[in-house]
Formats: structure tokens, C-alpha cells, sequence
């Protein structure tokens, strides 16, 4: 009978085989491909020494073309938790060096534990993706896999952050999943998603395209909206998700993390009177007005690739996180269009579902005009942005910088959606359309039309108006804008608000 040392020397050695993964050949081939490792990539992502790897010994069934006869350590994912800036969180990462990273049944078994224990507990999940797709072999027996991995990542949505990383293919089937999570990750040259790749879509269509042009990092980033977020190379990935982990609380229960700051909630910034030129139709960087108002000038911008004509990003103000959402001037002007709605309105609702306040920077003209966007669905679209704000309950602030107009000054936050506060700058402009335009209809044929549209334009051209009419709180000193906000976020903590008892609403998809 074998001693109690014998037997723990056992373990050691099944334990460190399991750990080599494919073996040293295919971890180089890994390396030489500009890859991390599975065991690499969560060691990068968790907090030194704290990974705790569960199902480390489990075993495929299948007995079908030559299956049974090898062995795939770890069944070519692995499964844990661990600590980020010490936070729980749970992961999972898919282990290219055994049969590609394949999902088969005792593979998708383990996904489906971990997302449920981080849904027991209440914690972020954390999937690294890496696969090579469906396990051919396994038939079947794969497919129910996915199925059950797609349906508890939408019983997590809303109640835990789910973060997709992509460090390799993601094809098929496979790519649901991270669509279904909260933020996808990228790395650029060494990620790829796409349902059918190109030798299929040759086949089937003709048409001839690249891997990487087809289903690349910039690609889903800048084309197709898919992904959030790109990243140089697996490092420098892993470090961004620790950052966007560090604005996210652990659950939809939990309260916000806080941070100390060495920028004081009450100053003012000078430069933000001088930041919007004296002509309404020059174009400035609303990006440089989210540094002079956010802590330390710091921000963690999502998606800044795609429908680059508004921003979304999180960021800390005294301390705190917050959502913003905000036109880009510089951008087709700050128009809305399709790509915008569908960006800012995903955005919106994580936020509400996660308790992040949302604050609104606002210089909008109004929806973009053409046959190619009202074809596309403009109105669907840009009511997912109505309903995302009306259903939104956290506290919503909304800064009105410069043009506002017709129904995108709707859309943007108004009090009409539920804005708890509204500022204006004095530069603001709230009309149904902008005010020359309006006046050249309003006076058309009239003999003194140029004399009435210069006095329609100094009494429209203006905040005052709205803020006559109550929709307007607060016309501010632009220099105030940073305390004013803080100011309102510490008034709203405690802000409470209902809505009618339903299943669930039905957003217009």
C-alpha cells in the first residue's frame, strides 16, 4: 500500500503534467505566435499567487474517432478564481496548446461551473478565448456545450460584469458567448472572430478576404461594433482589463469602488470658458472637456474606434465612477446616427444595471438625414436610446455645452427622459432646429426677414428659453462645471425611483 508521501508525490506529478498543457513543442509554437499561454494569460491578469484552479482532472468521454485514446490535459481549458486589486474574480482561459483549445462537452462543463459559482457568489467572470471552435469529434454533445455557456451568460447579464477576452480565433458558434457578455477585448494580429471564416464564405459567395480583414481586432472595433476594446498584445490586454475592473463594482448589488484623489472636488477650470469658439460652427474636441472635468484628467474610453461621433467612457469624479456619454463636435459635427444610438444605448444600460451614475455631455445638431440611414432603421435606432435613458434609474446629469436641437435634444438626456439635473452653458442652444434655419422658414416672404432672423437667433440661440420653461436647472459658468457635477452626484446618492412592475421591457431591437 502506498504511503500518504507517496501518494501526494503523485499528485504532484499528475498535477505538474496537467500544467504543461500540449507539451513544450506546442507552448513554443504558442510563444512564436506573439501568444501567452493559458496559465501565462491568468497569471498577467490576477494579483500575484492568488489563483485557486478547480476541475484541473477532468476527462472528455467521447470514444469516437480515436478519441479515446488521448489524453488532452485539463480537457484544454482552465478554471479558477482569484484576486483582481484584491477583488474576487473568477476566469477561465481556453488552452490552445491542447487539441486548439476545442470545446467539447467536459470542456464546456467546466465554463458552465465557473459561471455558475461566479454567479453565486457575486462575482465579475473573466473569459479568455482562444479555440480552435467546436470539438468535431464530440458532435453534438459540443453544440449543447455552447448552449448551456449562451444561456448562463444571459442569466448573469445584469447582475455580474462579464469580460471576454479574444487572444486567438473565436469562430462559429463560439463567437455568441462574448456577444452575449458585457466588454469584448481584443488584441490586434492575434485575434480573430467571425461565424464563418474565408475559405466558407468563398465558397459559398465568391468573395475573397483575409482572416484579419474579415474578422480582426480593428476590424470589430472600428467597423462592425462587436468589440470594445484593442490591445498591442496579450500584456497589455490583460493590464487593460484590470483597469476597467477597477471602475466596476463585483455585482449589481454591490456599491461602486472609491478611490482617493488628489484633485479636489470644488476646482474650477479657467480654460473650459475659452473652450468652445464664438462661432457655433467651428468644431472642438469634447475630449479635452472630459480631462478638464474628470479626476487627475483620467478616463477609460469604450469603444473609441467605432461611431467615433460620440464618446463613451468611464471615468471617477471625487473619487467616485461614472458613465459619460457625449457628443464629439469634432466628429460629423456630434450628429447621431445608427452606430451612435446602438453605442451609447448599450452603454447606458450597463451603467444603470451596474449603478454607475451616467453624466451627459451634450452638443448635438440632431439625427443625420439620408436615404442610407432611414433604409437602416434610424428611427429603431435612435429609440433604443429614448428607452435606455427613460428606463435608466441611476442618477443622470446632463451638461448642455452648446447645440441641442429637435429630437436629438430629446435623446441626449433631457428632462424629459428623467434627467435628475440639467446644466447649461451660457453658450448652450436649445431650439427644434437650429435658429437661422428655423427663421428663414418662420419670416420666408417677409420684407424685414434678414432684421427678424438676427433677433429670432439672439433670442433663441440661448439656453434661456429652456431654463424659462424649468427644462433647464442651472445655467452655469462653464469653470463650474467639475464642482457642479460632483456637487449633484453627492446630492443624488441616496436617489431612489421605481418603475411599473413588469416581466421585462420590450426595447426596439
Amino acid at each position: 500500500m502506498s504511503t500518504v508521501f507517496e501518494k501526494i508525490n503523485e499528485l504532484k506529478r499528475k498535477q505538474e503534467k496537467i500544467k504543461q498543457g500540449g507539451g513544450e513543442k506546442r507552448i513554443e509554437k504558442q510563444h512564436a505566435s506573439g501568444k501567452l499561454t493559458a496559465r501565462e494569460r491568468i497569471a498577467k491578469l490576477l494579483d500575484p499567487n492568488t489563483f485557486i484552479e478547480f476541475d484541473q482532472f477532468i476527462k472528455h468521454r467521447c470514444n469516437n474517432f480515436g478519441m479515446e485514446e488521448q489524453e488532452n490535459p485539463g480537457e484544454g481549458v482552465i478554471t479558477g478564481h482569484g484576486t483582481v486589486n484584491g477583488r474576487l474574480v473568477f476566469v477561465f482561459a481556453q488552452d490552445f496548446t491542447v487539441i486548439g483549445g476545442s470545446l467539447g462537452e467536459m470542456h464546456a462543463a467546466k465554463i458552465v461551473k465557473v459561471q455558475e459559482m461566479a454567479l453565486k457568489v457575486g462575482a465579475p467572470i473573466i473569459g479568455i478565448n482562444d479555440s480552435g471552435g467546436a470539438r468535431i469529434q464530440e458532435g453534438v454533445d459540443a453544440l449543447a456545450g455552447y448552449g448551456d455557456i449562451f444561456f448562463n451568460n444571459t442569466m448573469a447579464s445584469g447582475v455580474i460584469p462579464q469580460i471576454s477576452v479574444i487572444m486567438g480565433p473565436c469562430a462559429g458558434g463560439a463567437v455568441y458567448s462574448p456577444a452575449l457578455t458585457d466588454f469584448v477585448f481584443m488584441v490586434d494580429r492575434t485575434s480573430q472572430m467571425f461565424i464563418t471564416g474565408p475559405q466558407v464564405i468563398k465558397t459559398v459567395t465568391g468573395e475573397e478576404v483575409s482572416a484579419e480583414v474579415l474578422g480582426g481586432a480593428m476590424s470589430h472595433n472600428s467597423t462592425s461594433g462587436v468589440a470594445h476594446f484593442i490591445a498591442a498584445n496579450d500584456e497589455n490586454c490583460l493590464e487593460q482589463v484590470r483597469y476597467l475592473l477597477s471602475f466596476l463594482p463585483s455585482n449589481n448589488l454591490d456599491s461602486l469602488p472609491t478611490y482617493e484623489t488628489t484633485d479636489a472636488p470644488n476646482r474650477m477650470d479657467e480654460s473650459l470658458n475659452t473652450a468652445i469658439a464664438d462661432d457655433p460652427s467651428i468644431p472642438y474636441d469634447m475630449k479635452n472637456i472630459i480631462r478638464m472635468i474628470v479626476d487627475i484628467g483620467e478616463f477609460y474610453e469604450v469603444q473609441p474606434f467605432f461611431a467615433q461621433n460620440i464618446i463613451t467612457c468611464f471615468a471617477r469624479m471625487g473619487g467616485q465612477s461614472v458613465g459619460i456619454i457625449a457628443s464629439q463636435p469634432k466628429i460629423m459635427a456630434g450628429c447621431m446616427d445608427i452606430n451612435t444610438s446602438d453605442k451609447s444605448a448599450r452603454f447606458i444600460r450597463f451603467c444603470d444595471a451596474f449603478n454607475i451614475p451616467l453624466v451627459t455631455l451634450v452638443d448635438v445638431p440632431g439625427f443625420l438625414p439620408g436615404t442610407s440611414q432611414e433604409y437602416g432603421g434610424i428611427i429603431r435606432h435612435g429609440a433604443k436610446v429614448l428607452y435606455a435613458y427613460s428606463e435608466a434609474t441611476v442618477p443622470k446629469i446632463t451638461v448642455i455645452t452648446r447645440k441641442s436641437y429637435g429630437g436629438a435634444y430629446i435623446g441626449m438626456c433631457s428632462r424629459h427622459l428623467g434627467a435628475d439635473m440639467v446644466f447649461a452653458w451660457p453658450t448652450a442652444e436649445i431650439a427644434v432646429m437650429g435658429p437661422a434655419g428655423a427663421a428663414n422658414i418662420i419670416f420666408r416672404g417677409d420684407a424685414e426677414v434678414a432684421e427678424k432672423t438676427q433677433k429670432y437667433v439672439e433670442d433663441f440661440a440661448t439656453p434661456y428659453k429652456a431654463a424659462e420653461r424649468g427644462f433647464v436647472d442651472c445655467i452655469i459658468d462653464p469653470k463650474e462645471t467639475r464642482p457642479r457635477i460632483i456637487e449633484a452626484l453627492n446630492m443624488l446618492k441616496t436617489k431612489t425611483e421605481t418603475r411599473p412592475a413588469k416581466k421585462h421591457g420590450n426595447i426596439p431591437l
